[in-house]
């Protein structure tokens, strides 16, 4: 592991996830995930989102177009929160999820739109 874009990685991981989410992913991890863990931080975070080029925004853009294609709705749901810290806005998102209907087909869509709706609703209650 390169220690230096690991803690890039955990740097960029922390402000877009929370530290929260972050310490209980690393608290949480056994002898069989954390060499997950801490491949994710090192290879995702670190070297993906830690690359000059794109800004995070744009990388969240990205990342909720292909996560909702890949229908794997609780990585979508964490990053639809990610998107809103980073600065997008739920006209942005639908926007993304339009694309994504009209792209990838309408059952991608609706099931995108589902789960950026409870995002938002378990946002609202905060």
């Amino acid at each position: 592991m390169d220690k230096q874009t690991y803690e890039t990685g955990l740097k960029i991981r922390s402000e877009v996830l929370g530290k929260e989410y972050v310490e209980n992913s690393m608290k949480s991890a056994d002898d069989f995930n954390k060499p997950f863990q801490e491949f994710v931080t090192e290879y995702c975070w670190g070297a993906g989102w830690g690359r000059p080029g794109l800004s995070r925004k744009e990388r969240s853009m990205l990342n909720l177009a292909m996560i909702s294609i890949l229908n794997r709705p609780h990585e979508l749901k964490l990053h639809v929160r990610d998107a809103l810290t980073n600065g997008l806005t739920k006209d942005q998102i639908r926007e993304i999820f339009m694309q994504v209907a009209i792209y990838a087909g309408v059952p991608a869509g609706v099931d995108a739109f589902r789960q950026a709706r409870e995002v938002f609703a378990e946002q609202a209650k905060k």
